[in-house]
Formats: structure tokens, sequence, C-alpha cells
């Protein structure tokens, strides 16, 4: 069976190399941040948003704890206001949507900040780029946030990026993932 979590990596690693900058756009406990770390070393640079403290204090516990290079910098603050903080293009960018593990799951991502976040992080996208959007429509907004994210997605040029949706077809509340890619 298809690990969804390696073939986001997998998909990934064809982009992000040693000296790139990357997001993790919902850092939650930080494995996201962890793999971009580990994957642009120490001459890259991972930029990691979550609105909620108790995020950032665990994930630069496990950061450390893992031995990341000392390449990030965590923020408390909303995705959707990246360009506060990112200047640079990215090469890759990351959403891992919904609730934070092993939280009361009182907090989710919201429409209303989601989908400004993936607009900024396209217009920051580097050449050869990726962004990862994993999705959970296993509740109420994560399902109204997937479709609102895939009618926009669907609606860019085709010259300009790739959206392409991987999803299990006989389990439609299973989380899904799209990747969006620029033109090299």
């Amino acid at each position: 069976m298809i690990d969804l979590l390696d073939l986001q990596k997998h998909f990934i690693l064809t982009h992000l190399r040693e000296g790139d900058i990357a997001v993790d756009f919902t850092m939650g406990n930080g494995h996201d941040t962890e793999f971009l770390s580990k994957t642009v070393g120490e001459t890259g640079h991972v930029y990691a948003f979550d609105i909620q403290e108790a995020a950032l204090r665990s994930t630069a516990e496990n950061l450390k704890k893992a031995g990341c290079p000392e390449n990030y910098t965590l923020i408390h603050d909303s995705h959707h206001n990246v360009k506060n903080y990112v200047k640079e293009p990215i090469r890759a960018g990351m959403f891992n949507l919904g609730y934070l593990p092993g939280s009361d799951k009182t907090v989710t991502t919201m429409r209303k900040t989601t989908l400004p976040a993936i607009e900024a992080a396209i217009s920051l996208m580097d050449r050869d780029a990726i962004i990862l959007v994993a999705i959970y429509p296993g509740h109420a907004e994560g399902e109204a946030e997937g479709k609102e994210i895939c009618e926009y997605l669907s609606g860019l040029s085709r010259y300009k990026v790739c959206a392409t949706r991987i999803n299990i077809l006989n389990s439609p509340t299973s989380p899904f993932f799209i990747l969006i890619e620029n033109k090299p």
C-alpha cells in the first residue's frame, strides 16, 4: 500500500537540495520542519509558521533532539503572513492542514487564511519549485478547505504551474495531497 507521507517526501526531494530555501507553512510538531531542515543542510534555510505557541515549543524541542542544523526560523504567526518574513524565492513549501497532532482539536487551519497563504507561496516560488498541500477532508472545515483549494488551483494557468491531486479513490474521507509545481 502506498504511504502518502513517503510519497510526499519523494516529490519534495525531486526539487529541494542542499542550500535551498524552504517553508513549512503549518509547523505542528515540527516533523516537516525537521525533514526540510535536514534536506537543505547548513547552507540552506527553513522558515516554519504556526499560530500556536505549543507548536513552536514542541518543534524547537524536536529539532534539537533530531540534531538538525540551526538553519531554521520558527515564526509565531499565521502562514498567510509569510511575505512579512520570507523575502527570497523558495524552492519548496509544505502545508499539512488540519489540527495540531495531539491537541484538543479546537484550533484548525481555516480557508480564510489557508488560501491566501497558498497564493503567497505560489508567488514566492523559485525556478523548478514545489509546494505540497496535505488536506484532511474528514472534518467539516477540512472538507470545505479542500474543495476551495482545488477550485482555486484548477483556475490557474497550466502554463505557469502544474497542480496535481493525489488521493485514494476508494476512501473519500482519507487525506489527500496536492503538488503545485512551476515550470522550470
